[in-house]
């Protein structure tokens, strides 16, 4: 695992906030992320050839994010097949211009030249798995939570799980799909056989608790206050400071929370004041 910049990308020199994974089997290699552009992917690919000269078999994307996403060429050079959720290639459709775009304002053009999207060539609906020859990955599709597309990846022989941006340690969680939806996932979908949990950013743990209780504690503040809010007829352009206010004693356990959070809150009260 390599451990991102603990940032956000507006915040960062490079964009490499994200973690990213190698899986090394008998037989060959799968990379979990790619990194947010094709610099971030040949190092990630520099790095796996000091380990290996295994042939690179498979890329997983967990969601749509540039972070995660945007390095993919790379791997698909090396013949990589690409796995992402079923409405990955649609997002990334959609958003991919704009992310590009991103890049080239963000950052300088030895960090972004040459990062190109590429969409995936094997969807996953429910679960699927890829064989390494002695390490198997179990992959599933999620419905709406952190995007409205989320994958996790479970390497069987180890017990380690890739939740991507399903988990966040450290940087503020960034709600981009279902506050609903995402909560639902960390009461119900705790890994069965997990020893090491691997966040989307933030440093990897050894269990459940430790890996997802402040996140849980982040998203209950951000659902009940936001519907508390709802509930005393508050406008959004009022709530939005409000839920901020309410929840700032979390601030500090959090990088990037002042800004976050009022995303968060946007979001939250959009989807909630349908409730």
């Amino acid at each position: 695992v390599h451990v991102g910049q603990i940032m956000q990308m507006e915040q960062s020199p490079d964009g490499r906030i994200a973690n990213l994974g190698v899986v090394v089997g008998r037989d060959s290699v799968a990379v979990i992320d790619a990194g947010v552009s094709r610099a971030e992917g040949q190092a990630l690919y520099v790095a796996l050839r000091r380990l290996t000269d295994k042939p690179v078999t498979d890329l997983v994307l967990t969601h749509v994010h540039p972070d995660h996403s945007l390095g993919a060429s790379v791997m698909a050079e090396a013949g990589a097949r690409i796995w992402g959720h079923a409405t990955l290639p649609q997002a990334l459709n959609s958003r991919g211009p704009i992310y590009l775009e991103n890049l080239s304002r963000l950052y300088s053009p030895q960090d972004w030249v040459g990062t190109q999207i590429v969409p995936p060539d094997q969807a996953v609906t429910d679960t699927a798995r890829i064989d390494l020859g002695n390490r198997s990955l179990l992959l599933t599709a999620w419905p709406a939570a952190h995007t409205d597309g989320d994958l996790t990846v479970l390497e069987e022989a180890t017990g380690t799980f890739f939740a991507g941006d399903l988990l966040f340690r450290d940087l503020a969680p960034v709600l981009d799909g279902s506050l609903r939806g995402w909560l639902n996932w960390m009461d119900e979908s705790a890994p069965t056989g997990a020893n090491i949990i691997v966040p989307g950013h933030g440093q990897p743990a050894t269990s459940w608790a430790e890996a997802a209780g402040p996140q849980r504690r982040f998203l209950k503040a951000l659902a009940d206050e936001t519907r508390r809010q709802i509930d005393d007829n508050i406008p959004m352009s009022e709530a939005v400071p409000r839920i901020g206010k309410a929840m700032a004693d979390q601030a500090e356990f959090w990088e990037a929370f002042e800004e976050t959070v009022a995303r968060d809150a946007t979001a939250a009260y959009k989807e909630l004041e349908w409730d």
